[in-house]
């Protein structure tokens, strides 16, 4: 029996920290669900299979390749022995002739084009891929605004909660001030009055926290719940340095790798190539054009082909792709001084709103003595309800300041490891 409660008591234990964990969300998290659930992820896929035809395909460039033709002709005139020998004749070709042919060539040295293009397009794969890891990495930019925003919500709500408690303790003051004759109903009204825009405060950040939900829900692919807590992103001091790691810097290091193995196939192009061949046919006549019947006959042998064309044209082509190299350095240069500027401008962001956060403590304990020092004057009937209600809402906006840099802060810390690619 004790055995049995003890395995209750744990499956309960489970179910709690299970759902515990449902009812909270990480901001890692958060970039891996959107990842796995936005619609361009099924292209990775595509661009997989694709590579894999495309490259099973080269390979049948090898394989024996068969051909097969015929024809039937009649010519004006054929080839004939008009010197007459004593003794022997000659059979005159008929000028109807008829032939089919069958043609299989085997692929023995390409100059190594099939090679370049299957590496080319593993290459072009590996740059498609990373197109797609470029585009899914910007998701990161809207999940935070989302995710953060929530956050910045959450604690609009913490101090609500607070004014509430000091309106309330208001409250209470004046009313039995009021009861004992001491202080104006109009006081009262003041401060209940107060209390219900407090109310209202709360009605209008819910409804914007749901809509932040609600399209989180849609990027994540999950519905959360209206009272989902999101976990907030602890974010250390020391991870801001200038380092980038971003996907664009390995996709223009793939795409260097792909214009390389362009450079290559060019030369493979020029290359001679050489194959095995075998002929078959039937027809009249045959390989012996004296012999005016149908028979069967064939050819083999070696076939060397070099072509020199393409030799007109492979300096300008190398040409191209060395032009191409260099866009592409221009376009990581680019990359990396603009990243590298948002980076300084987060960075004396981050260092801005530290210091904003650290004046706006020194100003709420401040205001929060004043506004102590109004209640208790409002309790011994020095001051009126107005008088403390501008201490509290004084306290109240140097809050509001001090949660909107907190946030600001955070946000600036995430974006920066964002831009620096660390998050």
């Amino acid at each position: 029996m004790k055995r049995i409660l003890i395995l209750i008591i744990n499956y309960s234990l489970l179910i709690i920290n299970s759902t515990a964990q449902e009812q909270s969300l990480s901001l890692q998290k958060a970039y891996d669900l959107s990842q796995q659930n936005y619609p361009l992820i099924r292209q990775r896929d595509l661009i997989k299979k694709t590579t894999g035809y495309t490259i099973d395909n080269l390979s049948k460039g090898f394989l024996p390749q068969f051909s097969l033709s015929g024809q039937a002709t009649y010519q004006s005139e054929v080839t004939g022995v008009d010197i007459p020998v004593p003794g022997i004749s000659f059979a005159k070709v008929n000028k109807d002739q008829y032939k089919i042919l069958a043609d299989v060539n085997q692929l023995v040295y390409d100059g190594g084009i099939i090679k370049e293009q299957k590496s080319i397009q593993r290459l072009n794969e590996d740059a498609e891929q990373q197109k797609v890891e470029v585009e899914l990495y910007k998701l990161k930019e809207r999940i935070n605004q989302l995710f953060l925003g929530v956050l910045y919500l959450d604690e609009q709500l913490k101090q609500v909660d607070l004014i509430k408690a000091d309106l309330n303790n208001g409250i209470k003051r004046v009313e039995a001030q009021v009861n004992n004759g001491v202080a104006f109903r109009s006081n009262l009204n003041v401060l209940q009055a107060e209390l219900l825009k407090a109310d209202q405060r709360v009605i209008e950040v819910k409804a914007s926290r749901k809509g932040y939900i609600d399209v989180l829900s849609l990027f994540i692919n999950q519905q959360l719940a209206e009272d989902i807590r999101l976990d907030k992103p602890a974010v250390e001091p020391l991870m801001l340095i200038n380092e980038i790691q971003r996907p664009e810097l390995k996709l223009y290091s793939t795409q260097e790798k792909l214009l390389g193995g362009q450079y290559k196939l060019i030369d493979s192009r020029n290359k001679p190539k050489a194959s095995l061949f075998f002929q078959g046919g039937y027809g009249k006549p045959g390989l012996n054009f004296l012999k005016n019947e149908f028979e069967f006959f064939y050819t083999t042998g070696v076939r060397l082909n070099w072509s020199f064309g393409g030799l007109y044209t492979q300096k300008k082509e190398k040409k191209i792709v060395e032009l191409n190299q260099k866009i592409v350095d221009i376009q990581k240069e680019v990359f990396l001084l603009n990243t590298n500027t948002q980076l300084k401008q987060q960075r004396s962001e981050v260092d801005k709103l530290q210091k904003l956060v650290d004046t706006d403590n020194a100003i709420i304990d401040l205001r929060t003595k004043v506004k102590d020092a109004a209640k208790a004057q409002l309790e011994n009937g020095v001051i009126t309800a107005n008088d403390y209600l501008r201490e509290v809402n004084a306290e109240d906006q140097a809050r509001q300041s001090l949660i909107t840099h907190q946030i600001q802060l955070l946000q600036a810390q995430i974006n920066y490891q964002t831009i620096s690619g660390k998050q």
